[in-house]
């Protein structure tokens, strides 16, 4: 194997017709728009979190989720846990709308050993998840952020695997 390409599945999960709840999905349009030539990493709307996900979570290496994230921060503010950070947050606070999918996305990942090791979860705090499909000025000026985070994760990881 050696110098395979690891490839990098970025996911944002959301509902896009309830505001900040979409923030998710906002990131990954933003990337597509953004950062359209990126190889080995394909940006998924990943929605509300389904189990066909499982399948397109083993064609791939690495995993980035973009997800509203109730941290108790303020309004917009991102997050980022990496590793064994995502771990413990997934199973230690049931905040966000879609962990309890996430965490069996990831048991499903666990069990057919197809767990990421470099794994990340952007979270950003969301104000307002009622009807509406415009996230608050907030949450929709943390978009370009998070993809940020995002991009920088995947060069972070592209690095290390070069050097190992």
């Amino acid at each position: 194997m050696g110098n395979a390409k690891k490839k990098t599945l970025v996911l944002g999960i959301g509902n896009t017709i309830l505001r900040d709840e979409g923030i998710g999905i906002h990131v990954i349009e933003y990337l597509e728009k953004n950062y359209p030539e990126q190889d080995d990493v394909s940006f998924i709307d990943g929605g509300t979190l389904s189990f066909s996900l499982a399948g397109l979570l083993a064609e791939h290496d690495q995993l980035i989720v973009v997800d509203a994230a109730r941290t108790g921060g303020a309004a917009g503010s991102v997050v980022c846990f990496e590793g064994d950070q995502m771990d413990r947050y997934l199973t230690g606070n049931r905040q966000s709308v879609h962990e309890v999918g996430l965490t069996d996305l990831l048991d499903i990942a666990r069990l057919s050993d197809h767990y990421p090791e470099n794994r990340a979860l952007i979270g950003i705090e969301p104000e307002n998840m009622e009807w509406g499909e415009e996230p608050t000025d907030a949450v929709g000026a943390a978009i370009p952020k998070a993809a940020g985070i995002a991009i920088k994760l995947i060069a972070q990881w592209a690095e290390t695997s070069n050097n190992s």
